[in-house]
């Protein structure tokens, strides 16, 4: 006997009141819902919608793509937006995260996130309604299991996140589905890839099921969405997206791949296998090969598997498409709790078809991933969804041959170990392998753009709300906070003083702060939003300059006499903003390899002796 919470059926007694109490029940928790997390977003402006309209206000600006990507060129973009002095980016979205935003952003920053709220609860009512049309339980049963998942809506709500929009079309594409209206799910699945990659791996469900109208429709899908994306902000900016962006998000999370709040595959490998002076000093083992190879076979095996389960063929359309909505999660490179919303549909979807004891671990699974689950080093969320996927794809598996399990994980552990070993002739050229680290900071996200002057090495760091310069002297770092944010500092004419963009009220100025008296003046210079690419030694020996005629941004030198030119840096990475010690006998950079996209660390290169 399968379980059927709140099925329909003719009502007894004793089922009109139970009826009348989960009404009630609905009622009062969407009132809570209300009251708290949608008041709160209701009233403060915080990350993460910020970044969604930024980026929208940006399109209506027609501002170059690839800028998007830049940490301090979206910071400065989002003050002027009206957004104050937060901290955002908008890596690693798609080009088109952004679109349905396009039409908030004539309105002001808070009153266009209130807006996106009554939408959410509008997406979130659909979601539900959908839910019960699909299923035999009723509207109130589906939203008392959401509102289950409580901590997952108060972040929605309260960072006006784009979750609960994403569940909506996915709950509509399965929807289309389910009435044999292929054509039109695989379109609202490619809607979704379009606009968060989430939708991207029901292409495999559409070809493993033999879907062929759902796997055209999502495919035509999204080479229309890469059209508008082309026509919106050029083909080279969607090539730039295509081959940097996306690449770097689908190894590791976006801001601190180490970090275990980030509760992932990935993460749980990067923390494990690499050191990383400032966010990883202590792995468990230094043995970046183990990365790469586990990295590329468990999300190989975890795609082998689905496939191997699905063409069987020994479950239902809407089991299969709830494991991979599972799967989705699992094979993400970044999570948090607003990111387990989506599994609603799955739970929904599953409850009707499990036996009640798996029901119980299915409610409980989708309320513990919600909440806020620790202690986090030990990654519970994860091996929690792991969980989940392994007894969904149970019944898929089961008398499945051996021979075909273990001709699956040796072809594999084969592309896996093929993998590991190309990637480890980028890492060997990465400059964490070549060059030592200057300015370690426990902790540090973000530092770049080094300035060094007679009073020591100046640079842009990330502060707790905002961007601050950082001052390396005397055998200690220093904080040096301003109203603003306070970006890319570049050497005063007098050589001790560091000049620097401070950024406030909407406006940019440029500052002069001075060593000796630790004062910050306003002064009469032009302000350029793009800073020098290129910096000459002060022998006038060496030109180091930045290129990315390889594929990522690199450093490269030029010898001024000859012509001659080298690549200093390497790696499948971005390397930036040169700077020279006095002596001109090493050169500073910044460089965002083994980190996130765009939040760098500080090296030092040293020249040969040969070449002072």
């Amino acid at each position: 006997m399968k379980l059927k919470i709140g099925a329909v059926g003719r009502p007894s007694s004793n089922g009109a009141i139970v009826k009348r109490i989960m009404r009630l029940a609905a009622l009062g928790t969407f009132f809570l819902l209300l009251v708290g997390p949608f008041r709160g977003g209701w009233m403060k402006a915080e990350t993460d919608f910020p970044n969604y309209y930024t980026a929208a206000v940006l399109v209506r600006e027609h501002q170059p793509l690839h800028k998007y990507y830049d940490w301090t060129w979206f910071a400065r973009q989002m003050n002027r937006a009206g957004n104050g002095t937060q901290v955002g980016a908008y890596t690693p979205q798609t080009p088109l995260t952004m679109l349905p935003m396009v039409g908030l952003a004539g309105f002001p920053p808070q009153s266009a996130k209130r807006i996106w709220l009554v939408c959410n609860l509008l997406f979130l009512g659909a979601t539900v309604w959908l839910l019960s049309r699909i299923t035999g339980f009723r509207f109130e049963t589906i939203w008392l299991l959401a509102f289950c998942g409580y901590f997952s809506l108060r972040t929605n709500f309260h960072f006006g996140q784009y979750y609960v929009f994403l569940l909506f079309l996915l709950t509509v594409a399965f929807y289309f589905l389910d009435r044999k209206r292929d054509w039109m799910g695989g379109i609202t699945a490619g809607i979704a890839f379009g606009l968060k990659l989430y939708g991207g791996p029901f292409l495999l469900l559409f070809a493993f099921k033999r879907q062929w109208k759902a796997l055209l429709g999502m495919t035509a899908t999204i080479l229309l969405l890469a059209g508008i994306a082309t026509l919106l902000f050029g083909p080279a900016d969607v090539l730039y997206y295509a081959t940097q962006i996306l690449p770097r998000s689908l190894e590791m999370g976006q801001v601190d791949p180490y970090n275990p709040g980030d509760a992932t595959f990935a993460t749980i490998l990067m923390r494990s296998f690499v050191m990383e002076p400032e966010l990883n000093p202590h792995p468990y083992w230094q043995a970046p090969w183990l990365l790469f190879f586990l990295r590329s076979f468990i999300s190989h095996a975890i795609v082998a598997f689905l496939f191997l389960g699905v063409v069987r063929k020994r479950t239902t359309d809407r089991h299969d498409f709830a494991w991979f909505v599972i799967a989705v999660l699992l094979l993400s490179t970044s999570t948090s709790s607003y990111t387990y919303i989506l599994l609603l549909l799955p739970l929904v979807l599953l409850l009707e078809e499990s036996a009640p004891v798996r029901n119980v671990f299915l409610v409980a699974s989708y309320m513990l991933l919600t909440m806020p689950l620790g202690p986090a080093w030990l990654f519970p969320k994860v091996w929690l969804l792991f969980s989940l996927f392994i007894m969904a794809g149970w019944p898929c598996w089961r008398g499945m041959s051996r021979r075909w399990a273990v001709a699956a994980v040796s072809v594999v552990a084969l592309i896996s170990a093929l993998n590991a070993k190309q990637r480890m002739v980028s890492y060997e050229n990465e400059p964490g392998q070549r060059f030592e680290r200057v300015a370690v900071q426990s902790g540090a996200l973000f530092s770049s753009y080094p300035v060094v002057s007679r009073a020591g090495l100046f640079y842009q760091s990330m502060g707790r709300d905002r961007y601050v310069l950082r001052w390396l002297h005397d055998g200690r770092s220093e904080e040096l906070a301003f109203e603003g944010q306070a970006v890319q500092p570049r050497l005063a004419p007098d050589g001790a003083s560091v000049d620097f963009e401070l950024v406030a009220n909407r406006n940019s100025a440029m500052m002069e702060f001075d060593p000796s008296t630790r004062r910050s003046v306003s002064i009469a210079m032009a302000f350029n939003a793009d800073r020098a690419a290129t910096a000459v030694s002060p022998n006038g020996k060496w030109m180091a300059f930045e290129s990315a005629q390889d594929g990522p941004m690199h450093i490269w030198l030029r010898d001024l006499s000859t012509g001659r030119e080298r690549r200093l840096t390497g790696g499948n990475c971005n390397s930036s903003a040169p700077a020279w010690e006095l002596d001109s006998k090493a050169l500073l950079f910044a460089s965002d390899c083994q980190r996130a996209f765009g939040l760098p660390a500080l090296y030092r290169a040293r020249l040969n002796e040969n070449e002072n």
